[in-house]
């Protein structure tokens, strides 16, 4: 499908509140924190998209980082300037790192994924951590430890970062082990490899915790990556949303933290004005 074909057809099916230029027109963002979004924020009933206008409408948006892209998608990213700012690493969510059943499996997968982060300049690697499903949670901790240890002088010499990331099991995954701060920064205390961090889902952490500015200052130095929505329901941040996330962004920026932030909302209402609003609110 042609831009403008996808045009005429979202004009047509109501999808489209106004014109295409004007909906990705905008001014310079100030680039202090480099974001990146993720699929699911293109999503929408009666609006189909293709990755090549994600990416087409994300560069004219002056997002800088594609999340969650395996490598066949690389060439539409380079053709248009993004960065796929965290691949895919063979490990899943419910079964992760912290089951040695899982390992023969993972390690192929993952170590695979290093390769074609670092052949890509990808800075990252995801990483999680699995269900608990009768192990505990120290088990859990040095199980995954004793594994990351075997893949991170792959990692470092590749120049790429492991992010596990931290998800919520009170609503979306009951179940998983890697959903507070204070235990994946004890598995990256435990790893000991400055190439291995977490993966701070803001929206996840909110329905876990709370106290976001505060955790997020005292625990940088392990944070790898961020990802965004808005809580409760995930979606764009809008006046329904209890997340304030201007200055959320600004206590990030004022860390001085150098990677992504990567949007990973469902868009209720038109996506891409969703995600300029979205852009704008965190351009600190």
């Amino acid at each position: 499908m042609t831009r403008r074909d996808w045009i005429h057809q979202t004009i047509a099916t109501g999808t489209l509140l106004v014109g295409a230029e004007a909906r990705t027109s905008a001014a310079p963002l100030k680039g202090r924190i480099k974001q990146g979004v993720t699929r699911g924020v293109f999503r929408r009933p009666g609006n189909p998209m293709t990755f090549d206008e994600m990416c087409r409408i994300c560069a004219d948006l002056g997002v800088v980082g594609f999340d969650l892209v395996g490598p066949k998608d690389f060439p539409v990213l380079k053709k248009y300037g993004l960065v796929p700012s965290m691949v895919p690493g063979g490990s899943g969510i419910k079964k992760g790192i912290n089951d040695p059943a899982q390992h023969a499996e993972i390690e192929p997968r993952m170590r695979e994924a290093i390769r074609e982060a670092a052949a890509a300049k990808a800075p990252n690697v995801i990483v999680l951590s699995g269900d608990r499903e009768g192990i505990s949670d120290q088990q859990g901790l040095e199980t995954s430890a004793a594994f990351m240890r075997k893949v991170m002088p792959q990692a470092e010499d590749a120049g790429v970062t492991m992010c596990i990331e931290l998800l919520n099991s009170k609503v979306d995954h009951p179940g998983y082990m890697c959903d507070r701060t204070a235990w994946g920064v004890e598995l990256c205390k435990a790893i000991g490899s400055p190439r291995f961090k977490l993966l701070y889902d803001i929206y996840h952490m909110q329905i876990m915790e709370g106290d976001i500015i505060r955790t997020i200052k005292e625990n940088i130095q392990y944070i790898g990556h961020f990802h965004t929505a808005g809580n409760p329901g995930r979606n764009e941040f809008d006046e329904t949303q209890e997340l304030n996330y201007r200055p959320i962004i600004q206590a990030i920026v004022d860390t001085g933290f150098s990677g992504f932030l990567s949007h990973e909302y469902g868009a209720k209402k038109d996506p891409v004005l969703s995600l300029k609003k979205s852009l704008e609110i965190c351009d600190v």
